[in-house]
């Protein structure tokens, strides 16, 4: 109850602090526990494509255990994060996984365990793999980010880049990548406590920025604070736009939650920007108010969860978990609104050919993987579960 009263002091002196001019509707909202509710930013619905045309699907890795994250080296091995806690090499040329670094202090427990990683910008010159994880016990979870040295066959570690990073069972985000100007950026989640979003001494429910030795640069928005964005739930995936390098992250949004006679769900994707407030836990959706960015695209007849991210062919492709689903988003020529978008493998009454989809990365040979992730226990087992795909188009 104190923790609460405490997240709630923080919140307020937030509102405060920037200033917001609809002040009075949000502190009634915030003391009912109900957001402010927006508008879909798009005026369509998503198309279902069960079997895209042109799309050779290829079943490429079996055999996984919920892997989380995927990533290709220089010289084409492919290593994958599972959540429990090991990184599998797939080599170059083969299509079987083998053990190459076991988190030894790993803290699997719900959503929580092994989840983001990520290879050094200059990694020729500096071979070092970031990863983030949970490690305490179930009252006490923390997530942090460290860095191991790649070894060929096998990693070792190198140093903590940065600790104590608020975590939970549920909602506790897990993505890093480094973005075009050679930062480490890390998505977090709000953990259950909506207003540690709002909360700007908190690391929770945030996009945290960092150098890749764990500094803090000098151009964040917020002094002597790894805090890049806030106002945000549960940030799942990060991309950068390959000529702009716009910044685009996915999140969830509440599920299912009833406001004023309203099921809403409001999963989102959104062009971060740096400092700027995405409105969680006092709005939801695109309610076009000043104070706060509204989401390019957002769900709200059914839960969507989307996960990781890529951009690919001049299109966005997001992966979703519950949706079980990939997305193929389309834009219009200036790059930010939505013109289009896709469900591949997905039929608009029942469960996807595939599943759940967590991550998706371009490979080497210039086409998509991706990874599924059925064996969380939250979708049906097909055969060779968990495994990555490889999409050829």
């Amino acid at each position: 109850m104190g923790k609460l009263i405490v997240l709630e002091f923080n919140f307020l002196k937030t509102l405060l602090a920037i200033g917001i001019i609809y002040l009075l509707p949000i502190l009634v909202n915030a003391q009912n526990a109900q957001p402010i509710l927006g508008e879909k930013p798009q005026k369509f619905m998503d198309e279902f494509v069960p079997e895209p045309l042109g799309v050779e699907v290829e079943v490429w890795v079996e055999g996984l255990n919920i892997p989380w994250s995927l990533l290709f080296l220089p010289n084409g091995d492919a290593l994958v994060a599972q959540r429990s806690g090991e990184i599998m090499k797939i080599p170059n040329g083969k299509n079987q996984q083998e053990l190459f670094y076991k988190v030894p202090d790993v803290a699997a427990i719900g959503d929580s365990g092994l989840m983001g990683m990520a290879l050094h910008p200059d990694f020729i010159n500096q071979p070092f793999i970031y990863i983030m994880y949970t490690h305490g016990d179930r009252d006490n979870l923390i997530s942090k980010v460290v860095r191991l040295r790649y070894e060929e066959s096998s990693a070792t570690f190198e140093k903590v880049i940065i600790d104590n990073i608020p975590a939970f069972a549920i909602h506790l985000g897990g993505r890093i990548a480094f973005g075009p100007d050679g930062m480490l950026y890390i998505g977090t989640g709000d953990l259950g406590q909506p207003f540690t979003a709002q909360d700007l001494g908190s690391l929770a429910s945030k996009i945290l920025r960092i150098t890749p030795e764990g500094g803090i640069p000098s151009d964040n928005p917020f002094p002597n604070s790894p805090v890049f964005s806030y106002g945000h739930r549960v940030v799942q995936g990060f991309a950068w736009h390959p000529e702009t390098n716009m910044f685009f992250n996915s999140e969830h949004g509440p599920s299912g939650a009833e406001v004023e006679g309203f099921v809403m769900f409001r999963d989102e994707i959104n062009i971060v920007k740096k400092g700027k407030n995405y409105g969680w836990p006092i709005v939801v959706g695109a309610p076009g108010m000043e104070a706060f960015e509204d989401p390019i695209l957002m769900w709200n007849e059914a839960a969507f969860p989307p996960a990781g991210m890529t951009f690919y062919k001049g299109s966005l492709f997001v992966c979703s978990l519950g949706g079980q689903s990939l997305l193929k988003v389309d834009f219009e020529e200036d790059g930010i609104i939505v013109k289009k978008t896709e469900r591949w493998f997905s039929h608009e009454l029942s469960r996807g050919n595939y599943g759940r989809f967590r991550d998706i990365v371009v490979g080497p040979d210039g086409y998509l993987y991706v990874c599924t992730s059925n064996t969380d226990g939250r979708a049906s087992l097909r055969s060779g579960d968990d495994k990555i795909i490889r999409l050829k188009f």
